[in-house]
C-alpha cells in the first residue's frame, strides 16, 4: 500500500513595533505519492548563495520536542531539516541540511496526529493510509542568525532561503536574533515572528 502525503495549512505573521503584518503561508491538504504532501515548491533559484551560516536555532528551548509515535516515508530526526516542495495538489519532501540552500523547515517533534503538533508550528507534514492518519512531522522555518528568508506575503509560494544581497529576491527577511522565554515582537529593534505557545520570537529586519 501507498501512503498518502498531506500539509496543513498555517499562517506566519510578523509582529511589528506599532503595528503587525500578516505573512500568510498557505498549504491545502491532498493526496499524492508515498513521500507527497500539499504545497508550492520554494525557489532556490538564485545564482548566488550564502556562506556557511552556523548559528541557526539548535539552541531554542521550544524546538526540541519529543517523538510522540507515528511514522511517515522519508526517514528523518527532531532537529533535522527537510525541503517541502512541489505543488497543492502533488508535494514533495526530502531531507535536507540545516542551514542549506535546500531546506526551508526544520523537524521540531514528531506525532502520531498532525493536531498534536504545537499549535505555532509554522506547517504539519502528515502521511495517511487508507484515510487513516499514520504520523506527521511538526515543522518550523528552518531560520538562521544573519541568513536570509524570502517569506512570501502573497500566493502559494513556502519560504525559501536566499542570498541576502540578491536584488532579485522579493520577501526577504534576515535573522538577527532569537529570543527565549518570550514572544513579544517589540522586544525585536525592527519586529519578529513570535511563536505563542512555545515562547520565542525571531527577531528579523526586512530587507525587500
Amino acid at each position: 500500500m501507498i501512503s498518502e502525503g498531506h500539509a496543513t495549512k498555517l499562517a506566519l505573521s510578523r509582529g511589528l513595533l506599532a503595528a503587525s503584518a500578516a505573512l500568510t503561508l498557505l498549504f491545502a491538504a491532498g493526496c499524492s505519492s508515498s513521500e507527497a504532501g500539499n504545497a508550492v515548491a520554494a525557489d532556490t533559484t538564485t545564482a548566488s548563495s550564502i556562506s556557511a551560516a552556523p548559528s541557526t536555532t539548535d539552541d531554542v528551548s521550544g524546538q526540541e520536542g519529543i517523538d510522540a509515535g507515528g511514522s511517515t516515508d522519508i526517514d528523518v530526526e527532531i532537529g533535522q531539516c527537510v525541503r517541502l516542495g512541489g505543488t497543492m495538489t502533488a508535494a514533495t519532501i526530502e531531507n535536507a541540511e540545516c542551514g542549506s540552500m535546500e531546506s526551508n523547515y526544520k523537524v521540531i517533534a514528531k506525532a502520531e496526529q498532525n493536531e498534536q503538533c504545537p499549535t505555532d508550528v509554522n506547517q504539519t507534514y502528515y502521511e495517511t493510509l487508507d484515510g487513516v492518519e499514520q504520523g506527521a512531522l511538526c515543522l518550523d522555518v528552518d531560520w538562521v542568525v544573519d541568513g536570509c528568508m524570502s517569506v512570501p506575503s502573497v500566493g502559494m509560494d513556502e519560504p525559501a532561503r536566499v542570498d541576502c544581497g540578491d536584488p532579485s529576491a522579493t520577501d526577504v527577511e534576515q535573522v538577527t536574533e532569537i529570543k527565549t522565554g518570550t514572544a513579544d515582537p517589540n522586544e525585536c529593534p525592527q519586529g519578529g515572528f513570535a511563536y505563542e505557545a512555545r515562547q520565542f520570537v525571531v527577531c528579523t529586519t526586512t530587507i525587500s
